[in-house]
């Protein structure tokens, strides 16, 4: 299906300079991302802090992403809310600047019920014409996708696929196994990653290919291509670099790396904030040992 992607979506972050966003620098973290040969970019998701952007900001991002990446790998757009019809006016604009597809996360605070989460997804579904991929991250929104319920939601023509952020293994788990009847399943944790797509989950969408574009597609193509001990291998590669997301909350450490990786300012919109210095020494001395 069209928006879809076997192997790394990037969660591309939002690089900010005196408070604006910094269009040039989004441009090089494509176009690095491109020659990388990515799979799929993820642009205004909870890395690009879409919930600090102003809807101009959102359309923005979208078009230029679209326009800078021709057709080469889909672009998907962040669109969610806690109020459906703040999330359809989302999703419809985000087609409008040309996403191939829709990332929508679980309506957040309101804690809807599984009928409510179901009804909420299928107004969004239905009031677009691409693809929607069901978003679920209960650390963040208070609130869990079972895997029932998306079992049900993707009987809908345009409900292909999921991110699965759970930090419960046995919940995410339960979501992968959808894998088995069609369903497009990607990791929404880096660390999960090997052993979601061991199960059959197709991809991942990725904050630490922020900066390690071509490892983690190392690693999710070598999923893929049932070669598990180059997967492993790659895991391992990886495990500091996803060790540091662990020091505050996203996207505030992948910020930190990729700003000692001179590709960004450290700068993030209130109420997020820039890594301690004390998490920045870390951050520095790991990267150090890195060939990024």
């Amino acid at each position: 299906m069209n928006g879809m992607f076997f192997g790394t979506g990037t969660a591309i972050v939002t690089p900010f300079c005196k408070g604006k966003v910094d269009l040039n620098a989004f441009e090089r973290l494509l176009k690095r991302q491109l020659q990388a040969h990515t799979d799929a970019m993820i642009v205004c998701g909870t890395t690009g802090e879409a919930s600090a952007l102003t809807h101009q900001e959102k359309n923005d991002l979208v078009s230029l992403a679209k326009e800078f990446c021709k057709g080469k790998v889909p672009v998907i757009a962040g669109a969610g809310a806690n109020s459906t019809s703040v999330a359809i006016d989302q999703a419809k604009a985000m087609e409008k600047a040309g996403a191939d597809a829709i990332l929508c996360v679980t309506p957040y605070y309101n804690l809807a019920n599984q009928t409510g989460l179901k009804q909420h997804f299928t107004s969004v579904a239905d009031a677009v014409s691409i693809p929607l991929i069901l978003y679920n991250v209960p650390s963040r929104t208070g609130v869990s996708l079972e895997a029932e319920t998306a079992a049900e939601l993707f009987k809908h023509p345009l409900i292909p696929a999921v991110k699965e952020a759970a930090t419960d293994f046995s919940k995410a788990e339960r979501m992968t196994r959808l894998s088995l009847d069609g369903a497009y399943v990607y990791s929404g944790n880096d660390a999960m990653t090997l052993s979601l797509m061991a199960m059959g989950a197709c991809g991942v969408i990725s904050v630490v290919s922020n900066a390690a574009p071509k490892e983690m597609k190392n690693l999710t193509h070598a999923c893929l291509n049932g070669d598990m001990e180059k997967a492993q291998r790659a895991h391992a590669d990886l495990t500091p670099l996803m060790d540091l997301m662990k020091l505050d909350i996203n996207p505030i450490p992948i910020k930190a790396v990729l700003s000692v990786m001179g590709l960004i300012q450290n700068e993030l919109r209130l109420p997020l904030t820039p890594i301690s210095n004390e998490n920045m020494k870390k951050i520095e001395a790991v990267l150090k040992k890195l060939p990024l």
